[in-house]
C-alpha cells in the first residue's frame, strides 16, 4: 500500500501520533525549511496500516486531510518534529528506549547520553542553553539526538519511555545566601517542572519511568555512623535540600503508571569532571593532600558505575524507590588521597587546613570537611555488578 499525506508542520514543536512503545523499523527523516511553517509531503510506504492513535497534540498547523483519523490508521507510528526535523518511526524492537534527560550537559549527564546513544536508544536533551548542548553533542557525532529548550520540554517528555532528572547547580562553591537559595531552587524548580509535565501527559504518551537524582547529603554527616537507604535524614542544610528534592520527585503520578527511582549519589570520580578534576592538578604539582583532618568518610562511586546504575534502572522494574549511588567500599579521605598519590606517582603530604577551606568556601566547606559512610545496600540486593568496588582500582582506571 502506497499512501501519501500532506503535513503542515510548525518547526520547533514536537507532536506525537501513535501508541506507546515505538520501536524503530521504518524511518523517514526530513529537514524542514526555515520558514515558520512548511508543507511536506510524506509517503508512508509498505507499512502495516492497521491501527492509529492520534492525540490532542495535533494543532491546526499540524494536520492530516479531513477524515484521515477515521479512515487511515497506522499501527505504532509516531510523527515527531523538533527543531525543524521530522521523524516517522514504526518498529518492533522491544528494548529500544526514548529517554529525555535534564542536566545532560553535566559531568554525569554527558556520559549517560553517550552510553544511550552508543546503544541505539533515542535521546532528548532537555536544556536551558541550546548552543551549549549543541557544542557538547554536535550533530555529526550524535546524529538523531534532539536538543530542546524549556519551552519545548513538554513535547519531548510526551512520548518518552523515561525521564532522567540530573539538573542542579554545583555545590562546591562558596555558599552565600543567594547561592544557597539557587542550589535549592535549581533542583526543586526543574524537578517540579518535570513532574508537572509528566503528570499532565496524555495517558498513551506518558513516560513509564522517572529516574531522579538526589544526594548522600540526605543523611547528614557523621564520622561514626553507617548509613543505608533505611537511615533517617539529617538536619543540616543539604539534608533539607535533599528531602525537598526527593519529595518533589515523588509527586509524580502519571495516572499511577510511573515507576520512580531516586538515586542518592555520592562523590563521583571520573577523568573529565567531579572532585578529581580539582584534585589531580594539585597532586601533579606536588601539592596534594587530604582536606582538613582526612578522617572524614568519603562515599564515592566511579562515574561509569553510576551511569550503569542509572541505565539499569531505566529498564529494570525492580529498581524503584531510594537507591544509594555509592561504591560498596567507602574510605576515609586520607586513604583516598594516599591511593590517588600512589597511582599518580606523587606524594600525599600537604593537607589543606580547615581554616583555609572555610576562608575560601565559607559554609560550603562542610561539603568537604564533613562526610558520611554510605553503603549501597539496595543496589547490592538487586545484584548490581559494580565494576569498581575499590577506590584504588577506580583511580587506576581513571588516570591510566
Amino acid at each position: 500500500m502506497d499512501i501519501g499525506h500532506e503535513l503542515n508542520v510548525a518547526p520547533n514543536h514536537t507532536h506525537f501520533l501513535g501508541t506507546n512503545g515505538w520501536k524503530r523499523k521504518h524511518q523517514a527523516r526530513h529537514k524542514l525549511s526555515p520558514s515558520s511553517e512548511s508543507n511536506i509531503k510524506i509517503s508512508l510506504q509498505k507499512m502495516e496500516l492497521t491501527a492509529f492513535a492520534s492525540t490532542n497534540s495535533i494543532s491546526p498547523s499540524f494536520h492530516f486531510p479531513q477524515n484521515f483519523s477515521s479512515t487511515r490508521r497506522c499501527k505504532g507510528v509516531r510523527i515527531w518534529c523538533v527543531n525543524g526535523n521530522i521523524d516517522i518511526v514504526d518498529s518492533k524492537k522491544a528494548d529500544e528506549m526514548t529517554v529525555s534527560i535534564t542536566g545532560a550537559t553535566g559531568f554525569i549527564g554527558k556520559r549517560l547520553v553517550q552510553k544511550l546513544h552508543a546503544d541505539n536508544h533515542r535521546v532528548r536533551v532537555l536544556t536551558r542553553s541550546r548552543s551549549k548542548a549543541q557544542t557538547i553533542f554536535p550533530a555529526k557525532d550524535f546524529p538523531g539526538i534532539a536538543i530542546a529548550e524549556e519551552s519545548e520540554w513538554r513535547d519531548c517528555i510526551q512520548g518518552s519511555t523515561a525521564v532522567v532528572n540530573l539538573a542542579g547547580l554545583p555545590i562546591s562553591t562558596r555558599w552565600s545566601p543567594e547561592i544557597k537559595k539557587e542550589i535549592k531552587d535549581s533542583r526543586i524548580r526543574v524537578t517540579s517542572k518535570v513532574v508537572d509535565l509528566i503528570n499532565n501527559s496524555q495517558v498513551e504518551l506518558c513516560p513509564r519511568v522517572l529516574i531522579s537524582a538526589t544526594a548522600v547529603g540526605y543523611y547528614g554527616t557523621s564520622e561514626t555512623r553507617v548509613f543505608d537507604e533505611q537511615s533517617p535524614s539529617g538536619r543540616d542544610y543539604l539534608a533539607e535540600v535533599c528531602r525537598e528534592w526527593e519529595a518533589t520527585a515523588l509527586k509524580v503520578n502519571g495516572n499511577g503508571n510511573v515507576r520512580v527511582a531516586l538515586i542518592r549519589i555520592g562523590v563521583v570520580l571520573g577523568k573529565d569532571g567531579g572532585a578529581l578534576a580539582k584534585m589531580i592538578p594539585l597532586f601533579n604539582a606536588f601539592a596534594g593532600g587530604p582536606l582538613g583532618s582526612g578522617k572524614q568518610w568519603f562515599s564515592w562511586i566511579h562515574v561509569d558505575d553510576l551511569v550503569n546504575l542509572i541505565y539499569e534502572a531505566l529498564s529494570n522494574a525492580a529498581y524503584q524507590g531510594v537507591i544509594n549511588g555509592t561504591a560498596p567500599n567507602p574510605v576515609r579521605l586520607s586513604e583516598m588521597c594516599d591511593h590517588l598519590g600512589s597511582v599518580l606517582g606523587r606524594p600525599s603530604w600537604l593537607p589543606v587546613p580547615d581554616i583555609a577551606l572555610k576562608a575560601v568556601l565559607g559554609e560550603g566547606a562542610r561539603v568537604v570537611l564533613e562526610g558520611q559512610k554510605v553503603l549501597p545496600t539496595r543496589a547490592k540486593e538487586l545484584g548490581f555488578p559494580f565494576k569498581y568496588p575499590y577506590v584504588k582500582d577506580a583511580l587506576k582506571a581513571i588516570v591510566s
